[in-house]
């Protein structure tokens, strides 16, 4: 019997993303923690802060994944409106999380400045917390999805609390090869070892080095052996066609 995959998508929110004004490093760093945890990403979505496609994409990919990370969207201003669309999203209603208001009003502020901040002790009836390590207003799950800041040390603070948390399978180890080969040269044998053996990803990857083309070929699995074998057999296919292995 094969072992269990888990599954998880990202979404990452907001319209700064998308003009291109803020350079987004939460896909990444996301990434690489549930790739550690045993949690496949396969699939992530750069969405506007609009309330209709946060709803649409969050339903879709929520019934279709072992879990969904958000980031973005849970400040204290207009725009910051993901915690309603989640609220929608799972039909349920838009609630002042008591604990994440009184971590709040522990800092004293002015009658204004008070009220934007509690805008982020909203979360959908039923939520549970996300714990953030630098201080600030915690993140929250319901179900399968996890929302979290968008601001990267903020963001990092709360996924490092769902270590522990989120069950994961077996981890992806990786190999890689680069030689200095066109990929068009091993196209062919390439391609006769990835269907012999298809319970590893082989993944061509292109550059040019001072003038020189070359191609690295990666290798992700989580059978070592199987990796030890491919890899040979990649390095001995490199060797035959007189590839320059670095």
């Amino acid at each position: 019997m094969s072992e269990r995959i888990y599954t998880a998508a990202v979404i990452v929110i907001g319209n700064e993303i998308l003009s291109g004004r803020t350079q987004d490093t939460n896909l990444r760093d996301i990434a690489i923690a549930l790739g550690s945890w045993g949690i496949r990403v396969m699939e992530a979505r750069v969405i506007p802060d609009v309330e209709s496609t946060i709803i649409t994409v969050v339903n879709d990919v929520r019934r279709r994944y072992d879990y969904v990370l958000t980031t973005g969207g849970i400040g204290p201003t207009h725009d910051d409106i993901t915690a309603a669309s989640m609220a929608k999203a799972f039909g349920v209603d838009l609630i002042e999380h008591p604990h994440i208001a009184e971590l709040i009003r522990r800092r004293e502020a002015p009658p204004d400045i008070m009220a934007a901040r509690l805008r982020m002790a909203m979360v959908p009836r039923g939520a549970g917390l996300i714990a953030n390590a630098t201080g600030g207003p915690p993140g929250f799950f319901i179900e399968n999805v996890h929302v979290m800041a968008g601001i990267p040390t903020v963001m990092r603070a709360m996924l490092a609390s769902l270590a522990t948390k989120l069950r994961g399978g077996a981890v992806v180890q990786s190999r890689s090869v680069t030689a200095y080969v066109g990929e068009s040269t091993i196209a062919a044998a390439l391609e006769a070892i990835q269907h012999a053996h298809g319970d590893i990803e082989i993944g061509s990857y292109p550059f040019v080095n001072e003038g020189r083309t070359g191609t690295t070929l990666v290798m992700r699995g989580t059978n070592e052996n199987a990796l030890d074998i491919v890899e040979l057999k990649i390095r001995n296919m490199l060797t035959r066609a007189g590839a320059a292995v670095v």
